[in-house]
């Protein structure tokens, strides 16, 4: 059972499916397409409000100039040792200034977690029991100090801009 997890806690009410050829959003649902279609239905029309998936060897950078009809961009972990997602991410918030929700779908556990907060990532479909375990006793692993700059801004205002407290 996948469930949606931000910092605020579980969502029991998460209107976005990934849509594939079996599964199709319904009228109380909202769709988010692969990015060729997300690319097709944004020159068809002017709709907003959209969610698009990035897959590990999609080019995140054609969404730039349709950030703004966007409310989702899911980032695919397809599997825990793919973080082409974590770079997905980063170039979202850092070079196209993307400010809607990111989320992480596919293989989300528990460990990698913190780092994704750190690119940049808002929200997970969590499936894996450890991970869901972990985070319903509010839980998370990591490290309070990081020397690499991130996509959220640094909580130690005063220090060296390098060097960071998560």
């Amino acid at each position: 059972m996948t469930k949606i997890w931000n910092e605020a806690g579980f969502v029991t009410d998460d209107p976005w499916v990934i849509e594939t050829e079996d599964a199709k959003a319904g009228s109380n649902e909202k769709a988010i397409l692969g990015l060729d279609d997300f690319l097709a239905k944004v020159t068809e029309g002017d709709e907003t409000g959209l969610g698009v998936l990035i897959n590990p060897a999609d080019d995140v950078r054609r969404l730039e100039g349709h950030l703004d009809r966007i409310a989702l961009v899911a980032v695919a972990f397809p599997a825990f040792n793919d973080g082409r997602a974590f770079s997905h991410a980063s170039l979202l918030r850092s070079r196209l200034t993307y400010a809607g929700e990111i989320r992480a779908v596919g293989d989300v556990l528990i460990d990698q977690i913190p780092l994704m907060l750190r690119c940049g990532i808002d929200s997970f479909a969590v499936s894996n029991e450890t991970a869901l375990k972990r985070l319903s006793e509010n839980r998370l692993p990591g490290i309070e100090n990081h020397y690499q700059p991130t996509a959220r801004p640094s909580q130690d205002a005063g220090s060296y801009s390098w060097r960071r407290r998560a």
